[in-house]
């Protein structure tokens, strides 16, 4: 939909475990917003977006900064630890192996759970006080945009096999950029710029083990109560 940023989409339209759906044109994810055209900019208008809700950490939205006509910046900060952590490998010289690289990402999407709950409810609960149509993001618009979108979903209660679906639909929808991935081996940038399950089950595996499902999970951590979720429910389900 957009030219200058490739994983852009609606998560509305899907159905829910009791057959509601999923309303459209009211929140829509994407890798990060600061490459757009004028004919982008004229879509993010078109659509009504208010706010951009930017998961990425401090250095990245340096590099990338960006001012949307009309749309207000929301930063809700969340550091690339397995940048940190493929950069500390190699310059003690280790080179980590796809099944390292991929236990790497696992552990990534752990501390989503276990580090970043706060954060995330801060991006639900902005969803709930701010009922307008907002982009979500961080820079590729899989990972950190994908566990949140994960969660959303859940808390509208649409299954774990549609929501892995969408998850994955990152594979088709996010363009590769050079510029961004910075200086590793080819086969440990390959697990770094897509999305497998296993990512997302290392996190879904957490919230059930750690944290007693997901319903514990967002009441618990995340930080929202039960009137928050049939409120949320209400913004973004329609029969």
């Amino acid at each position: 939909m957009l030219e200058g940023a490739s994983n852009f989409r609606d998560i509305g339209g899907y159905l829910n475990l009791h057959g509601q759906r999923v309303r459209t044109g009211r929140v829509f994810r994407s890798e990060h917003l600061a490459r757009l055209s004028a004919r982008d900019h004229a879509c993010i208008s078109e659509l009504g977006i208010t706010h951009s809700l930017d998961f990425r950490g401090v250095s990245e939205s340096a590099a990338t900064p960006y001012s949307l006509p009309g749309v207000q910046h929301v930063a809700l900060t969340i550091e690339p630890t397995v940048a940190a952590r493929i950069q500390a490998l190699t310059t003690q010289g280790i080179v980590p192996s796809t099944k390292e690289t991929v236990e790497l990402m696992r552990q990534t999407y752990r501390d989503f759970v276990n580090h970043n709950a706060t954060v995330f409810g801060r991006f639900l609960r902005h969803l709930l006080e701010v009922p307008t149509p907002q982009v979500f993001h961080c820079t590729a618009g899989k990972d950190r945009t994908g566990f949140a979108a994960a969660l959303l979903l859940s808390a509208l209660e649409v299954d774990r096999a549609t929501i892995e679906r969408d998850y994955l639909l990152s594979n088709q929808r996010y363009r590769r950029d050079p510029q961004a991935e910075g200086q590793a081996p080819p086969h440990v940038l390959q697990v770094l710029w897509q999305v497998e399950s296993s990512f997302l089950h290392a996190a879904l595996e957490t919230v059930d083990q750690k944290h007693g499902g997901m319903r514990a999970y967002l009441r618990g951590p995340v930080g929202l109560n039960e009137h928050d979720l049939t409120e949320l429910q209400g913004l973004l389900l329609q029969n």
